[in-house]
């Protein structure tokens, strides 16, 4: 497992978009077969999400759009996407942006629930 980095690493920048995108976003992925986000918002320009994760829950391998995320609640995160697996460590509070992410899959390794709000570009 690679060093600890911060919520940036969350949103590694590789533009993606439901258009060339085989895999599910954000929204759609689940863990286990449930949700673990929800729709607050949505415009013809951009959405709003609300991603909950309890301690061992995660969020299958998908796609984000362009986006911004900030933390609502944060704790300890294992990312892994094509550079492979790392662990960030996420303060309560904290932001970040992004051209998109192809891919990547996250699960929460820590004893905290991990809650974002992510606003997505359409």
């Amino acid at each position: 497992m690679g060093a600890a980095i911060g919520l940036a690493a969350l949103g590694a920048c590789v533009t993606a978009n439901a258009g060339d995108n085989p895999l599910p976003s954000a929204l759609e992925a689940g863990w286990k077969g449930k949700p673990v986000c929800e729709l607050l918002h949505r415009s013809d320009i951009h959405r709003v999400l609300k991603c909950s994760f309890a301690p061992g829950v995660g969020h299958e391998r998908h796609f984000h759009p362009a986006h911004f995320g900030y933390a609502l609640s944060g704790g300890t995160m294992k990312l892994t996407d094509a550079n492979g697996d790392r662990i960030a460590r996420i303060a309560t509070g904290s932001s970040y942006s992004s051209d998109g992410v192809a891919w990547h899959q996250v699960v929460n390794v820590g004893d905290t629930t991990v809650t974002y709000l992510i606003v997505e570009e359409l």
